[in-house]
């Protein structure tokens, strides 16, 4: 020690200093993180206080709501997801289905049941086809009862052509309809139906109350039907004697007779192509005849094409005749 009783020691020595600045360190950084963790605490102190204040102000508005909110508020929510499934599970129309019946019986429960249904213009379809298809049951109600819906429903089926349906309150129900009627056969990719004169399928296999129809062959001869067979029939002879009318490509008709015989007839001047063969026919009588086909698609001429059997016939004919000029050439 020196005379004023200090401690001697080097002054450039930095080893008795050492746990002196260590711990110094450790004390500044406790400090810090005391420091930071109050300010946390009271950060989250804060936000517990403005959340708090904002539940009070909530729950201050929610008193102040009309009586009975809450419970239409849970019910609107439990419809709502009830309504959600409903849509998701694909139940949309059984659930409309059953509404619909609760309504049609409260309404039948008051006087609005259908107590009579009038049908008019029905041959073919017979009442209880036109009511059901209309949509008219036992628990309907006049009252509900969609008039145009039947109306549309009605002219889904092929045989009705127009419809009309009336409400005469407070219980009655009258429904006319116009029917198509059957025209004529359609033959086309191997199936045969029976067609309305526009053109309708009627049927998609044939009756045998149908079976004296005419038959048209080919794509699109069901459109062009009433007016090929109008032409016709202004040769009755001819009418007569036709199994099937063919369209090829959906440009002009062939005539395919019942011995056989087919007629080829042009595009154009159908009428007068048809009075040529009717004429040919009563004076030529083409059709008993060793004849497979007549060509009148020219104007100018007629184009006839022999049987197998009748054109080797004639080239025996041909071939017999040739020898003998040859012979007697000879001679």
């Amino acid at each position: 020690m020196d005379g004023g009783r200090r401690l001697a020691g080097s002054l450039s020595g930095t080893e008795p200093l050492r746990p002196a600045t260590a711990g110094s360190a450790r004390a500044v950084s406790r400090r810090r993180r005391s420091e930071t963790r109050g300010q946390s605490a009271r950060a989250a102190s804060g936000r517990r206080r403005g959340f708090s204040r904002f539940l009070d102000r909530f729950a201050e508005r929610l008193s102040r709501l009309p009586r009975h909110c809450g419970t239409a508020a849970a019910a609107l929510i439990i419809a709502a997801s009830a309504g959600y499934g409903v849509v998701c599970g694909g139940h949309a129309g059984k659930v409309a289905e059953f509404l619909a019946q609760i309504r049609d019986m409260a309404a039948n429960g008051v006087g609005f049941h259908i107590a009579g249904v009038a049908v008019t213009g029905n041959r073919h379809l017979n009442r209880e086809e036109i009511l059901a298809t209309a949509g008219v049951t036992g628990r309907a109600s006049l009252l509900f009862f969609d008039v145009a819906d039947a109306r549309a429903r009605l002219l889904t089926n092929p045989w009705i052509a127009a419809a009309t349906v009336q409400k005469l309150l407070p219980d009655r129900l009258v429904i006319a309809i116009t029917e198509r009627q059957a025209f004529a056969l359609w033959q086309n990719a191997g199936r045969v139906g029976v067609i309305a004169d526009d053109g309708t399928i009627l049927e998609p296999y044939v009756l045998r109350r149908y079976a004296h129809l005419p038959l048209v062959v080919g794509s699109g001869a069901e459109k062009r039907a009433k007016e090929f067979l109008g032409v016709l029939d202004r040769h009755p002879e001819l009418r007569a004697n036709v199994r099937a009318s063919v369209l090829v490509a959906e440009r002009r008709w062939n005539l395919r007779l019942k011995n056989g015989l087919d007629v080829e007839l042009p595009e154009f001047g159908l009428d007068k192509a048809l009075e040529q063969f009717a004429a040919l026919e009563r004076d030529a009588k083409l059709s008993g005849r060793d004849i497979a086909a007549i060509d009148l698609r020219l104007s100018d001429r007629i184009t006839v094409r022999l049987t197998d059997a009748a054109a080797e016939r004639r080239d025996e004919a041909q071939k017999k005749k040739l020898q003998a000029k040859q012979k007697g050439g000879n001679a």
